[in-house]
Order: structure tokens, then sequence, then C-alpha cells
């Protein structure tokens, strides 16, 4: 059937082909078009290039899941339904327009910078994915023109990947899944909502073009950049606060401007003017650019050094913080369909085996999200199959149950630690009282003022002391007075203990009430509520005096006593840091010692220090304090200003007028060599400084050229184990195809066969090398007591009609031999049987039995005794003839009696009924 529909659609592409090949999308590169089908994918790719152009100026990669040890075939069959050069990829090729790639058996296939490159398998036959493999580094490599097409099969293969896809920009097309021979792969690519265009497999290509052509990179000028189109875009997000309550037009720029330029390519849109009155009379495109704008591409433990760390590192600090045991609260940001909130609860449930600490301890997570139907999602707690590939086995059996159709569904113990809400983050209230925020991949979409507001609204959310997870790409910026860095490199951050900087225009100045804690749970205080007590608490604990309170910054957090001597406002704009208020002769020391304090987390008193203006004669000891408890407190310092002693009553009396006294020029040494020894210490401290800065910096830069490096080739490590069994029943079901085919022309050749072996009425007997009954035929059953159930038996113990003794010898030497015997054998009701022994040959020219035919002879048994019979006859007739008489030959010459009577004896039966013949027509007197 394939061939025959192939056949006949021959004419019609061979005059296609003759038609002037002008390239449908003239351009430079190619587009590259990822193809991905499984099960019944093989006419599903037929129909697709049979509705294809060959002159598209495209280039294809097909993806199929095959069986690694056979050979592919699909090349040749593809070659037949297009005009394009259908080739199997081979490593390192480079994609050119108007070709088709293939990948071949047991190979997995990659991208990068337009060149095909041939990977080992990194999983064994049954765990590959290929599709969701190629589909992610398509999307890296090309960026917003990659192309990805699922077609029909079995499973989740492709989910993974077309949220690649549009999370760089490009175009997902998937087959309507009521016209895919199976429709597992089709429908799970719809369920995700990231695809662009749905529709019938011949329908595809002409969608597909006609996006092409329409793309904004082929449009320059008119598309969204520039004041005319960021005053469109101001529209867009008013139409789309109108219908939905949300506000885009704080989000980046660029995004919207992308992402809004695909929803005109898809309509063939080419003016913003024209898209936004297609979005003001259409309700729901205003739906679809709302989904288009909140498409979150998240995953099960993205980034796994990082989860590494929040399990090794900071949730058993975080329970060590618990000592009585209680509940921990957590709140995951924008968490999409959950994947990354159910990993925080899964690590949780990993720490808590592996720390086993003697309270009780539970993680409430608030998970939440603006897209409702992601929200809805991931209420349903069910995921693709192939979450296996960023889940491990021992995950995956723990803590999902695994559905008939293949996908997997969260546990209850997991399920039940989250509480999941659409919710707003920047208009709605926060939650309170956190020891962790999960928020990864949502500030790079905001703009940098937005991010400014955002940070501070988290930090608010957090006990002191809790936990802030950023995504690969994101960071906190210059708010170092908020968050210390935990793990840098992980994007990990602790809330320091200072007043976060709300803006109460942007957000709610009123927040949730908070609720009763949990029995066990002591809630610890807020600082910007006790900040005054704690400090004046502190001071009077450890000194008594003068003091400020400070950060690492310096940043002024409360004063306590008479600090007017030491500290004067700054002139110009107001500065609440110490370094800027800080008097003459104190600035530069009291910047080395709270550096010193900071590195070394321990007291340095700095004594003798002159403020000047402020007398002749006074001087001040420096003692900066770092502070470790109460908790709140931790990672601040105390400044404490003290006067210093006074001097010996001989150098106070230099000092008031006596400036003739013999110990003068003494005195007046001695102070300068104070001073230098001070500055010398000064020096040194600067000199370590300076080096263990170098340090720092040295290995910073390493760092960042690694992180550079990084992301260069890719923003963020995509692992992928594959998941067996589907892939399994994939090929499977791909060889299944084939085998089908195969098994229905051994049908017909069995009954073609059948049908000879009955037609010929020929007892035939099929034997093994043991002289087991291997087959048989019906008329065998006429001479052999032969039944269904007695396959497998040795011959010899099956009874018979033929009086046959030696038959098991015949088949001996015949196996010894392979030389066919033959014999002629009757039965004891008198039939008579030509009896044949042959050797059994396979196609593979191996002897394995013997065919043992049995030919009804009877009949030519009997016409031979008549035969013999009549010759006897004939016979005895000549012999009484007179010499004389002639007798008539079976050619018509006269032969003498006593000659014909020498020739009957050697004649043959067809030979003598000629003579029989002539012998009575002579015997009746008629005339020769």
């Amino acid at each position: 059937m394939p061939r025959a529909r192939l056949n006949s659609r021959r004419p019609k592409r061979q005059r296609r082909a003759a038609r002037p090949r002008k390239s449908v999308l003239p351009q430079a590169e190619p587009v590259v078009v990822a193809l991905g089908a499984s099960a019944g994918g093989l006419q599903a790719l037929e129909q697709f290039f049979g509705h294809l152009p060959g002159s598209s100026g495209l280039a294809f990669v097909v993806l199929q899941h095959l069986d690694p040890t056979r050979p592919g075939l699909l090349p040749e069959l593809l070659q037949r339904a297009t005009a394009m050069k259908v080739e199997e990829a081979t490593d390192q090729t480079r994609v050119e327009q108007g070709h088709v790639y293939v990948i071949p058996p047991s190979k997995d296939l990659s991208i990068l910078r337009g060149v095909l490159h041939l990977l080992e398998p990194s999983a064994p036959r049954g765990l590959r994915l290929p599709i969701d493999l190629f589909f992610r580094a398509l999307a890296a490599d090309q960026g917003s023109t990659s192309v990805g097409i699922v077609l029909s099969g079995m499973g989740t293969d492709g989910t993974l990947g077309i949220r690649a896809i549009k999370e760089q920009g490009g175009v997902v097309l998937v087959q309507d899944p009521a016209t895919a021979a199976f429709d597992g792969m089709p429908r799970s690519a719809v369920e995700t909502g990231l695809a662009d265009i749905v529709a019938p497999v011949e329908a595809l290509p002409e969608r597909l073009l006609g996006f092409l052509r329409s793309r904004p990179a082929s449009q320059p000028g008119n598309g969204l950049a520039g004041t005319a189109g960021l005053g469109t875009l101001q529209k867009i997000a008013i139409v789309l606060r109108a219908r939905t309550g949300h506000d885009f037009s704080r989000y980046k720029k660029s995004t919207q401007q992308r992402r809004v330029e695909r929803r005109m390519a898809l309509h063939q849109i080419s003016s913003p003017a024209g898209y936004l009155r297609f979005l003001q009379e259409n309700p729901q495109e205003q739906e679809l650019l709302f989904n288009e704008l909140l498409i979150g591409v998240t995953g099960f433990f993205r980034d796994p050094p990082a989860w590494d760390v929040l399990r090794d590192k900071v949730l058993p600090e975080l329970l060590e913080r618990h000592p009585g045991g209680g509940q921990l609260r957590a709140w995951s940001v924008g968490c999409s369909t959950g994947e990354e909130a159910c990993s925080l609860a899964m690590v949780f449930k990993e720490v808590l085996e592996r720390v086993r600490p003697r309270n009780s301890y539970s993680l409430q997570v608030f998970a939440t999200d603006l897209h409702r139907g992601a929200i809805d999602q991931a209420r349903q707690g069910v995921y693709p199959a192939n979450v296996a590939a960023d889940v491990s086995p021992d995950r995956l059996r723990r803590f999902f149950v695994k559905e008939e159709d293949g996908r997997f569904r969260l546990s209850k113990e997991i399920r039940e630690m989250l509480i999941l809400a659409a919710q707003d983050v920047i208009r709605d209230p926060p939650f309170t009282r956190l020891d962790l925020v999960v928020c990864r991949n949502l500030l790079i979409y905001l703009e940098p003022e937005m991010q400014r507001r955002l940070l501070p609204l988290l930090h608010h959310s957090l006990n002191p002391g809790g936990v802030l997870f950023l995504g690969s790409s994101e960071t906190i910026g210059g708010l170092t007075d908020l968050f210390s860095p935990l793990d840098a490199k992980h994007r990990i951050y602790r809330r320091r203990s200072s007043a976060a900087r709300l803006d109460p225009s942007s957000f709610p100045s009123s927040f949730r009430a908070p609720r009763e804690p949990p029995p066990g749970v002591s809630l610890a205080p807020r600082p910007a509520e006790s900040l005054s007590a704690l400090a004046e608490q502190a001071l009077h604990r450890l000194f008594g005096r003068p003091a400020v309170l400070v950060n690492e910054a310096g940043d002024v957090l409360y004063f306590s006593g008479r600090t007017g001597d030491y500290l004067e406002p700054p002139a110009g704009k107001a500065h609440w840091n110490i370094f800027a208020m800080a008097r003459d002769g104190l600035r530069q020391d009291l910047s080395a010692a709270i550096r010193s304090a900071t590195r070394r987390n321990r007291q340095v008193i700095v004594a003798g220090l002159r403020v000047r203006g402020q007398g002749p004669g006074k001087k001040i000891d420096l003692t900066v304090q770092p502070l470790d408890e109460p908790e709140a407190l931790r990672g601040l310092l105390l400044v404490v200003f003290s006067e210093a002693a006074g001097l010996p009553e001989a150098r106070g009396g230099r000092e008031v007028g006596h400036a003739r006294h013999a110990g003068a020029s003494r005195a007046r040494l001695a102070e300068l060599e104070e001073e230098l020894r001070q500055t010398a210490d000064e020096l040194q401290t600067s000199r370590e400084e300076m080096r263990a800065s170098q340090e720092e910096l040295k290995s910073s830069n390493e760092e960042l050229q690694s992180i550079n490096e990084e992301l260069q080739s890719t923003n963020e490590e995509l692992t992928t184990s594959k998941e067996e069994l589907q892939s399994m029943n994939e090929e499977l079901q791909t060889v299944n195809g084939e085998l089908q085919a195969k098994l229905d022309e051994l049908s017909r050749t069995s009954n073609d066969m059948k049908n000879l072996l009955n037609a010929t009425e020929i007892a035939t007997l099929f034997l093994d090398r043991d002289l087991k009954v291997r087959r048989f035929t019906s008329q065998a059953t006429r001479l052999v007591k032969l039944i269904p159930g007695d396959v497998g038996r040795p011959v010899t113990d099956l009874s018979s009609d033929l009086l046959h003794p030696d038959l098991s010898s015949d088949v001996e030497e015949v196996l010894r031999t392979l030389v066919f015997r033959e014999r002629s054998v009757c039965t004891a009701d008198g039939r008579w049987f030509t009896v044949r022994v042959l050797p059994y040959r396979t196609l593979e020219n191996v002897i394995d039995g013997v065919v043992i035919t049995m030919v009804d002879v009877t009949q030519a048994k009997s016409l031979e005794a008549e035969l013999r019979q009549g010759r006897d006859r004939l016979g005895a007739l000549l012999g009484r003839l007179a010499p004389d008489v002639a007798i008539l030959d079976d050619r018509g010459r006269v032969v003498p009696a006593e000659v014909a009577l020498e020739r009957v004896e050697a004649a043959s039966p067809e030979d003598l009924s000629a003579w029989r013949i002539a012998a009575r027509a002579e015997a009746r007197g008629e005339p020769p």
C-alpha cells in the first residue's frame, strides 16, 4: 500500500520539479527544521514531504525512533516522497538548504553552528530520547530561528525539547492528534500549551512557510523597535490589563517585543498597528498573547549542582536554626507548573533521611504563579513520562506513581507539602515569616527598576538568616545591604538583618496578617521592630559609651549617645554612611578598622586618634566590635567612641603654653614617633588588605572567566536521562510495522503453499533431524495415523498403513548421504504408493531434517498389471500362430510371428497396446 501511494504521486512531483527552482524563502543561511516522529511516523513524514515544495529553501532533520540493530531504510523510503535530496546524517555535516538529513540508527544527533554531529548514545537502548536531545541542541544553536515539528508517535519524546525551543523564541508545530496514527507525542506537545500551530500533517508545510514569510526578520522596519513600536507595546499592555487585570508594562520590553512579533508572524500581520486592531477585536487572541507572555520554562532540578548545594549545605543549616523542630516555610515564586516546588519538597525529604534529627520537622511550600492555567496543571500533579530525563530513577520510584498511560503522578506525601495559588508577585501581598524563597528565572523577565523593587520585598518576606535561591542568570545587584552571598556561584544568598527598603508606592503597604505559629515553632524577632532595643542592650552590655550600629558597607542603622563630637552630616545630599560622616582624623582609621574587623570577625581597637576641630589635646580610642548575638544583629558592627587617657602633666603643661620647657623637644619627638608607628601600622594593614584583595580579585576573575565560557556555550546545563520502557515501545512499534508487512507476506505465501499441497493431493510428512514430526498435510493422515497433537512425536511411534519397515533406516541414510531415496510400497488393502525421502534444506543451506512424500500409484500399478497380463496373452497367441502369418507392429510394419514373439518379451506396456490390437484384428480374420 505505501509503495502504491508513493507511485501514484510521482507524476505530480515530477511536474513540480520541472518548474523553475526559486526558493520560497530567499536567505543566506537555511532555516533548520527538525521533525520528530516515532510509531506511525513514516506515513506522516511521507504526507509532510509530499505537500512541501522541493524549493522551499529550508533544511530538514528527521528524528525517528529506530531499532539500533537494523539497517536504516528511512532515507530510501522518504526519497520517493520528495524531490529534495534525502541522506543519512554523517558526522560533521554542514546543513544545506534543500536537503533532508535522517538520524542513523544507534546514534544521537546534535548541532553546533549549523554542523551536525553524531554522538554515541549516552543511555542504553530503550532509554534514549533523541528528539528531545536534538530539539534542545537546535534551540541553543539556532535561537529564535529554530523550528520544531512533532508528528505521530507514542510517549512524550519532544515535549521537553519544544520547551527549550519556545524559551529561545522559536516556533513549534504539532500534528493534530486526531489525525495521527498514534497521538501520544502530539497530544503531550499540545497539552503543554506551547504549540504555535496545530493542524493536520498535510497542512503543516503551508502553515510553516506562511509563518516564515511573515516573521519579523524578513520585514525590517516593520517591527516594534523605536518610539512608535514602544508606544504600540504600551497600548497592547493596556488592552491586556483591561482583559486580564495584569500589567505587563513592567516586563522587559525586548521580551514583549519578541513575543508580540511572533504572534504577528503567525497571523501574517506586517504592521504593529494592524496587530493592535486585530488584538482589540479578538478576545481569543488576547488570551493567546497573555499565555505567550507568560510562557514559563521550568523543570525538575534545573541546574543540579545548585540543588546539591541546597541539599548538602543550606537545608541542614536551616534545620540547625530550629533545634526544637517544627515547620519550615518556603515560597516558590513563579513556580509555573510546579516542578521547582516539587523539587524543593523532594530535597527536603532527602535531607531529613540523611540528617535524621531528633525532633520532628516539616516543610510547607507556597507555590505561586501568575498563570492560572499553569497552577491548575500543577494541582493535578501529573507529569509526562520524559520527566525521567531530569529525575533520577531513585526519586521516580519514591516520589512518583506511574500511571497506566506512562505518565508520572506526584506521590501524596509530596503533594501535601505544597500550597498552590495564583498570585501576582508585583501586585499582591507577599507571604511572610519564610525560611527559604526560591525565585528562579523570574527577575530576568523584569525591568531593572522592578528587580530593585522586588528584591526588598523578598527580603521583607524572609526571617532573619533566611535564604534566597535565584536562577543561574540572576544576581542581587547592588543590594548587598539586604543579602550576603552564601554560595555566589550558585546564586544562593542569606538575608542580612537590615531594614528592607520597601517602596510603599509600588507595593502594598499592608501584608497578610500573620497566623499563629504551629506548636513547637518559635518566631524570630523582627529587626525592624526591635532594632533600637537590641542595639542599646548590646551597647550597654559591651561598652556603655557613644556608639553607632553599622553594616559592612558602613551604612548607619542606629545611633546611641552623643556622637556629634565624632560624626557630622556631610554637606549636600543626605548620606547616612559613617565614612562620609566621620570627622577629619577618623575617616581613614575608621575605614581600615571596619574592614579589618569584618575580615577577621574579631574586635579591633585603634587608640590615640586625634579628632581635628575638637581641641589640640583631645584624643579618642576607636573600637569596632562584630556582633554575633542576638540573632537579629548577627553580621552587623558596633563602632564605639571613647576618650583616650589624659597625657602626663609635663606634656600637658607644654601644650598649654610652656613652649620653652626643657622637655618640649623630647615630648614632641615622642609624639612624632607615635604617629610614625601608627602610620607604619596603617601602611602594613593596607598592604595586607591589598594583597588579600588582589587574591580575591584574581580568584573572582578566574571564576568570572569560567562563568563566561559556560554562558557562551549555553545559559544553563540541560541534563537528560532517557525513559527506557517508552522508547523501547516506540522502537518496537516501528519494527512491528515492518514485521507486520513481512507477516502479511508470509501469510500469503503460507496460504499459497497450503493450497498448492492440497491441489497436488500428495501426502507429505516433514520430519526434523531426530525423526520427529514437524508438519504434515491432510493427505498424510490417510496413510499414517496423525492428529495435530502428534507434532513433535517420533515417526516410529506412529502406526501406518504402509508396509515399509525400512522407513527409519531410509531416513537416516538420506540424512547421512544427502541423497534422496525412492521406493514403491504397498498397503495392507492393496494400494500402492511411491515413497520418496528427500533432505530438508533451509534458506541458509542447512540440512534440518527430511521431507517424505507418498504419491498414490495404485492406478498405475493396476494398469501395469493389466498390461502385463495382456502381454502374456499376446505372447501365447503369437506362439500359436503359423510361422507365415504376418503381424503389424506399433508402426504399421509387417513383422514375422517368430520375430514378434521375441520382441514381445522386451516390449513396453505402451508398445504392447498396438501389438495387441493388431493381433486381435488378425485373429478375427479382419484385413490388416
